[in-house]
C-alpha cells in the first residue's frame, strides 16, 4: 500500500503560482512513477503532469506546458506540481498518483494509488 497525501492548493488570482506537494509514505517511492491529474465540476480527471522513477522523464498535458513543471525528491518520498502562470480554466481538485514501474504514464488507469485531492481556484 502508498497512501499520497497532497498539500499545497488554495485559492490565487489568474497569473499567480502555487506549488502543490504530494508526499508518500512508502519507503520504495523511486520504484514508483508518479502523475498529478485535475478534476473540474462536471468534468471528467484529466492528466496534468507524469514523472519517472528517477525524475529523468516527464510529460505534460498541452493545456499546462509551459507553464507547470512536475518534479520528485526521492530522498523525501515527495512529488512536486510548480504551477505558473494560471488561469481561471486551471481551477479543479488536483490529485496526485502513483503507478508501480519506473515509466510514466498519462493514463490514469494505469495508477494503482491515488490521493484524496487538494482544490486549486484561480480567480479572473
Amino acid at each position: 500500500q502508498v497512501q499520497l497525501v497532497e498539500s499545497g492548493g488554495g485559492l490565487v488570482q489568474a497569473g499567480g503560482s502555487l506549488r502543490l506537494s504530494c508526499a508518500a509514505s512508502r519507503r520504495t517511492f523511486s520504484s514508483y512513477a508518479m502523475g498529478w491529474f485535475r478534476q473540474a465540476p462536471g468534468k471528467e480527471r484529466e492528466f496534468v503532469a507524469a514523472i519517472g522513477w528517477s525524475g529523468g522523464s516527464t510529460d505534460y498535458a498541452d493545456s499546462v506546458k509551459g507553464r507547470f513543471t512536475i518534479s520528485r525528491d526521492n530522498a523525501k518520498n515527495t512529488v512536486y506540481l510548480h504551477m505558473n502562470s494560471l488561469k481561471p480554466e486551471d481551477t479543479a481538485v488536483y490529485y496526485c498518483a502513483a503507478r508501480y514501474g519506473r515509466s510514466w504514464s498519462p493514463d490514469r488507469s494505469e495508477y494503482n494509488y491515488w490521493g484524496q485531492g487538494t482544490q486549486v481556484t484561480v480567480s479572473s
